[in-house]
């Protein structure tokens, strides 16, 4: 299992991008959260296979069609903490 940080800018707040994260986290098995970052985007912890993870970055890199990401930085970390689902934090 690998651990990623990844922090998308453009416009991601407000359009339903932290619930797009979370539809496509489930669909690739990914845990950890996604949550609103005060600058205008959005930071995601994600735990995963390294197949699923590519795939989940792929299409947060896309985003939803509400969405328009600029920039996506992308950093493997130190596991830290297991979740156990994917969740929105507030």
């Amino acid at each position: 299992m690998i651990q990623l940080q990844i922090i998308v800018s453009g416009e991601v707040q407000g359009v339903g991008y932290r619930y797009y994260t979370q539809m496509k986290a489930i669909q690739f098995g990914i845990t950890g959260w996604v949550r609103n970052l005060q600058e205008g985007g959005v930071e995601i912890l994600a735990s995963g296979s390294k197949a699923d993870l590519e795939s989940f970055v792929d299409e947060v890199r896309r985003g939803n069609p509400f969405s328009t990401v600029d920039h996506i930085e992308v950093l493997e970390t130190e596991k830290t903490e297991t979740y156990k689902s994917f969740a929105i934090k507030y």
